[in-house]
């Protein structure tokens, strides 16, 4: 359990520290990163398409991509889960034919 808090707590200071440690920084996303790069290397670049729709604000970006992290990290835990009650059930199936048998 010890083992769990000082691992918890390590991935929560690894969180908070470059917040503190790097000063007057703006965190973009690489979206806009890559954009000013075009447009500085090509000026009169013209994008294939846009967007089929464009989120209101930056908040609703923000709940869409934490949601779609949910939903990944659902599916992980899930198939996590799955494969371990599997491996459990077999076990414990393995442990009744042997005493069946004698």
């Amino acid at each position: 359990m010890m083992k769990n808090a000082i691992l918890f707590l390590v991935v929560v200071l690894l969180a908070i520290i470059p917040l503190y440690v790097v000063n007057d920084s703006e965190f973009a996303g690489a979206d806009g990163e890559a954009e000013d790069q075009i447009v500085e290397i090509a000026p009169d670049y013209e994008p294939w398409f846009d967007s089929i729709w464009e989120p209101p604000g930056g908040e609703t970006e923000s709940l869409l991509f934490a949601l779609q992290a949910v939903i990944g990290a659902l599916i992980i835990g899930y198939i996590f889960g799955y494969s371990k009650a599997r491996k459990s059930f077999s076990n414990r199936e393995n442990v009744n034919k042997k005493d069946v048998v004698n």
